[in-house]
């Protein structure tokens, strides 16, 4: 499903054809085009896969986390630079806020998510011209709602992110309809929750096994949640009513549940779990030349395991972890600190059981108090040490769900319903139930489960945007060039405006 390199480069010549003048009468008979690639079920799924390979820009193995976790991660408080970070001065500049409309990793965010918006377009319009003879009406109407749900996926990715976008709708087939202006915001996001709201009534609740990964109405149901949920906040004088649609779509989002092992949803050994809602699929697999993996873990991971030493946890993340002490009923820290984090503590230095790749921290790290992430890292050295995995990088998991409903009701003064869903979360992590029964209480606890449930899942800086906290907490960091007129949202990218 991911990375059809030679799907994505017929779709792509297919848009550029598309868009240029005729020059010739007639088309050689023998060679593919967006007229007659389209043929049967087989090409429509070939083309929907395509659609899916831009999810998260992951069309490179290498450059796939160089310009997700950058663009997404570097902002926000609970991340900073590891040391090889600091030799590119592109990511220097997502961190310390310096960066201009010209910076690489934004260009090619953005373009990689329109490229993922155009496959969509023309899946949309190529697979609903199909005849009776080619499709089924069952399989066409399943196809097209996934390449909606794309669609809406990808412009919710850049509404995340910039504060107008240009609202992509159709397949363009003439260089008359390139040049677009931006979109207010409401306009988008009414887009965006139009396309979730009609696919999430036509996608199957679960897919079969030879489409696992694939969208789901619990997906769309739990990204309509969140548009709704971030629309509440955007839209004030609308606040009641977003947050209302919010639960609704949130509680349509049936049949997941969340998994005890919280380590096992990022490390590959627990794929497509019946937690994850949504994933982005990587394998190891080689068969037929096949090449659907990643360098994420040597991207993730710190120079003493054998990783290039790119992000690391801030004092910040590590305060908060640790900030109710050791009331776990395993007697440590919450246990979501030792599932995200490798770090100095009797835990990971217990040599009758040693838990970082069969070795202990001192081991690891000596002397150094160096705090590092353990999420998207194998189980094991020799994994470790492999150029290439298939590890999975789940995108919406139910906890996020039940955070968000719990969100939703508490600022509908709806507190006593909200926290039992807190409670869920807490308990997976071996936690006591939370103190408190206020609107105040819970959402203070709320913000406070969000920073530890989803560290490097890059939720926090829209949930800080939302809160409108963005700047009193980079400045609570040192990260006092933060200027939220300026840096809450991307500036549109100088190639765009060139082109445009």
């Amino acid at each position: 499903m991911k990375n059809i390199y030679n799907y994505i480069t017929v779709l792509c010549i297919f848009t550029l054809v598309g868009c240029s003048n005729d020059f010739l009468e007639q088309q050689s008979p023998d060679q593919l085009n967006s007229s007659t690639f389209w043929r049967n079920k087989a090409d429509a799924e070939a083309g929907l896969s395509s659609t899916y390979a831009f999810l998260e820009g992951a069309v490179e193995e290498y450059a796939f986390p160089e310009v997700k976790w950058p663009v997404e991660a570097y902002r926000e408080d609970i991340c900073k630079l590891g040391s090889d970070a600091l030799n590119y001065q592109n990511w220097v500049e997502l961190a310390d806020f310096t960066y201009t409309n010209g910076n690489s990793q934004i260009t090619s965010y953005w373009q990689l998510n329109y490229r993922g918006i155009s496959n969509a377009n023309q899946v949309i319009t190529k697979v609903g011209e199909m005849p009776a003879s080619a499709i089924s009406d069952a399989d066409k109407k399943q196809i097209i709602a996934e390449a909606r749900f794309l669609r809406a996926y990808y412009h919710m990715k850049l509404i995340l992110n910039w504060e107008k976008i240009k609202l992509r709708t159709k397949y363009i087939t003439n260089q008359n309809e390139i040049s677009l202006p931006l979109a207010e915001r409401a306009e988008t996001w009414n887009f965006i929750v139009s396309e979730l709201k009609a696919v999430a009534e036509v996608l199957p609740a679960a897919q079969p096994t030879d489409k696992v990964g694939r969208a789901t109405s619990g997906a769309a149901n739990s990204y309509l949640g969140f548009a709704y949920l971030t629309r509440a906040y955007e839209e004030t004088a609308e606040k009641q009513t977003h947050l209302t649609e919010s639960i609704k779509a949130l509680d349509k989002v049936q049949g997941y549940s969340l998994v005890k092992d919280y380590v096992s949803l990022f490390n590959g050994t627990n794929k497509n779990s019946k937690e994850t809602i949504f994933e982005l699929q990587f394998s190891a697999n080689t068969s037929n030349g096949a090449f659907y993996r990643t360098a994420l873990h040597f991207w993730m991971g710190a120079s003493e395991l054998g990783g290039w030493d790119e992000i690391l946890p801030t004092d910040m993340l590590m305060n908060e972890f640790k900030k109710e002490g050791k009331i776990a009923t395993t007697g440590n820290y919450d246990s979501r600190l030792y599932s995200n984090i490798f770090f100095k503590d009797p835990y990971f230095n217990d040599a009758s059981n040693p838990r970082i790749f069969g070795a202990t921290y001192n081991d690891k790290f000596g002397t150094k108090n160096k705090p590092v992430f353990r999420k998207y890292l194998p189980p094991t050295q020799d994994e470790m040490d492999t150029e290439f995995l298939g590890l999975n990088v789940p995108l919406m998991r139910y906890s996020n769900v039940l955070l968000m409903k719990a969100e939703a009701l508490n600022e509908l003064q709806r507190s006593v319903e909200a926290i039992p869903l807190i409670n869920l979360v807490r308990a997976r992590a071996d936690m006591p139930v939370m103190i408190g029964l206020t609107y105040n209480a819970v959402k203070a606890q709320i913000e406070h489960e969000r920073i530890i449930e989803f560290p490097l899942e890059n939720f926090r800086f829209y949930d800080l945007r939302r809160w409108g906290k963005t700047k009193s907490a980079l400045d609570a960091v040192g990260r006092t060039g933060f200027d939220a007129a300026k840096n809450n949202f991307y500036p549109v990218p100088l190639t765009e405006i060139q082109n445009n």
